[in-house]
């Protein structure tokens, strides 16, 4: 008999991720719960991290680089005084220094580390060095020297200061950036050592906190049954933050079999986008899909 895969379910569905789990093992759950086909994350966390790890479920992957690509908004709190090999908690202490700065001094180190940036990524980090991941090598006792990476970091505000060894950061920012990697930099630069104590992320792209909901939720009150596909949202919902363009019936027939459209076609209807003219192509209230405005052509680049 040939095996069962599990349901063809579609859709978004947002998780506030508890402490001590990866973002694998959440996608392994949520498809065990609601014996799905497939699913994927739209952005990893640390197993220390919690918050928002929005879950895609079957035709939903397809939009997941639009959500890793969205903003993102975590809070954090860095602990002084030391410094870790993993840049948070969960490392081993490589050294230490009682100095601690003031909120001015740590407000002065917040303007170098904003904007568009170089960023050393920890070394427990899962980039490849030679076909080999990172954290695996750093285990291993052969920490990496991993290069500066550019990243955007669009707001890095100080928060709070419970007391003088710790202090609350918000960071809004783009995709790639390593929180552990701007706790760790900002200690430096205000004269002390630091890691991550607590890290959570607030947003990601559309999805804020009113749309996330906790693992337990999931358990269904019938051992057997799996949980509702009700819980899902639909998978255009992860575009929502992308400029809409509207076609007609029979612009969206075109596009749909993958021809592009001229914008000439289009004047009056076109809106404002970011760099890359990523747009989201409507046929009336429904989603088509996504478009780029290039070279004079509305360009399909993802029909849904």
């Amino acid at each position: 008999m040939r095996r069962r895969r599990g349901r063809p379910l579609n859709g978004w569905l947002i998780i506030d991720k508890p402490t001590g789990m990866t973002s694998t093992q959440v996608v392994g759950f949520a498809k065990r719960v609601f014996d799905a086909q497939k699913v994927g994350h739209g952005g990893t966390l640390d197993p220390l991290a919690t918050g928002l790890l929005p879950l895609a479920f079957g035709t939903a992957t397809k939009t997941v680089p639009y959500v890793m690509d969205g903003t993102k908004v975590y809070r954090f709190t860095l602990r002084m005084g030391e410094s870790r090999d993993s840049d948070d908690a969960d490392g081993a202490v490589t050294a230490t220094t009682d100095a601690r700065p003031t909120d001015d001094q740590l407000r002065a180190a917040l303007p170098a580390l904003t904007g568009n940036i170089m960023q050393v990524p920890p070394v427990y980090s899962a980039l490849k060095v030679a076909g080999e991941r990172a954290y695996d090598m750093a285990r291993d006792g052969r920490p990496p020297e991993l290069p500066p990476r550019p990243a955007r970091v669009d707001r890095f505000e100080l928060i709070e200061r419970p007391d003088a060894d710790t202090a609350v950061f918000e960071v809004e920012s783009g995709k790639g950036v390593y929180m552990r990697a701007l706790a760790r930099d900002v200690a430096l630069a205000a004269g002390t050592l630091g890691h991550i104590t607590v890290l959570r992320r607030l947003r990601v792209g559309p999805f804020t906190e009113a749309d996330a909901i906790m693992l337990d939720k999931l358990a269904p009150n019938d051992d057997k049954a799996p949980a509702s596909p009700d819980l899902l949202s639909p998978v255009e919902t992860a575009l929502a933050d992308i400029p809409a363009l509207a076609l007609t019936e029979d612009e969206a027939v075109l596009l749909r079999h993958g021809q592009p459209l001229g914008l000439v076609g289009l004047m009056g209807r076109i809106p404002q986008t970011d760099e890359a003219g990523t747009v989201r192509v409507m046929e009336g209230e429904r989603v088509l899909g996504i478009g780029r405005l290039e070279d004079g052509w509305l360009k399909p680049v993802r029909i849904l």
